[in-house]
């Protein structure tokens, strides 16, 4: 049996899509569909139904899943059989963040996660959170830490660590003149100022001067320190501002909704169990 096309089989049987199952292999979607299919010639059987939209385990797919799993896992461990390697097997996970967690808290964590499990290895991955869910979804990374609110019935998860928010400005702003600020947010949604607005009795919308979208929580820091309009932030991401007199609490008797940040998976992950382990080692690390 060729080791190589059951690899390539595991991959698009994990993935459920030939583009991202190539990446994750590093070949070309040609060459990989061509192993595929090699794999199935010599099965008899076909592995994989595939319309112009998606991609589906067969019966015979499903049934041989846990065999090539058992089959490419024993291979790799024929080596530390013969030379009495008892250390566990390498393995590697790719997670998805967005830019500023990703480099004020994860980058810095890498080092003494690895020292702790040196056989897994971590990839980072950043983006903003429609690309880290649609990666997600189609397999390409393993899991992602994201505070949004996920809805997915084919996503799991794990808390990590509870995220508090804050209305802040520049310098202090009465309650009757916030009418008269520029909101900065991160889209037109609002997904940041959602948090206050759900913490207001009433929850109805307020009228700004203005609005400004900007992208990403770094970029709504900035324009605010600036003087350039008011914003719901992290608490974690503002403390040293707040301490230094950068920033300022607005309306500090009310305090907005919270969130967690979580460690998301696609169900089913072969490695779950690897993945909880990585939350419970991520949970224990403050937020930076």
């Amino acid at each position: 049996m060729d080791l190589d096309s059951l690899r390539c089989f595991i991959a698009v049987a994990e993935a459920l899509h030939f583009r991202a199952a190539a990446e994750r292999v590093a070949l070309s979607p040609a060459a990989l569909s061509d192993r595929v299919r090699r794999l199935e010639e010599d099965l008899g059987a076909q592995l994989f139904e595939r319309t112009t939209r998606r991609v589906h385990l067969t019966d015979a797919g499903q049934r041989l899943l846990p065999h090539a799993r058992t089959l490419v896992e024993d291979a790799a461990r024929c080596r530390a059989v013969a030379t009495g390697d008892t250390r566990p097997l390498p393995f590697s996970f790719t997670i998805g963040t967005r830019y500023e967690l990703g480099l004020s808290w994860l980058c810095p964590a890498l080092a003494g996660l690895e020292a702790d499990r040196p056989e897994r290895t971590l990839h980072l991955y950043m983006g903003d959170t429609t690309a880290l869910l649609d990666r997600l979804e189609r397999g390409v990374i393993d899991a992602c830490v994201l505070s949004a609110r996920i809805t997915r019935a084919n996503v799991a998860s794990m808390p990590l660590h509870e995220e508090a928010y804050a209305l802040v400005g520049a310098a202090p702003v009465p309650r009757e003149a916030l009418d008269d600020q520029v909101l900065v947010d991160a889209t037109a949604d609002l997904p940041l100022f959602r948090y206050l607005l759900d913490a207001l009795p009433d929850g109805a919308p307020w009228r700004f001067r203005g609005h400004r979208y900007v992208g990403g929580i770094a970029a709504i820091r900035q324009q605010v320190v600036e003087g350039r309009g008011i914003a719901v932030l992290p608490r974690y991401f503002i403390a040293e501002d707040l301490a230094a007199g950068r920033l300022t609490v607005l309306l500090p008797d009310v305090e907005p909704k919270r969130d967690w940040f979580r460690l998301l998976w696609r169900s089913g992950h072969p490695r779950e169990a690897d993945l909880v382990a990585l939350a419970e080692a991520l949970r224990a690390l403050p937020l930076r």
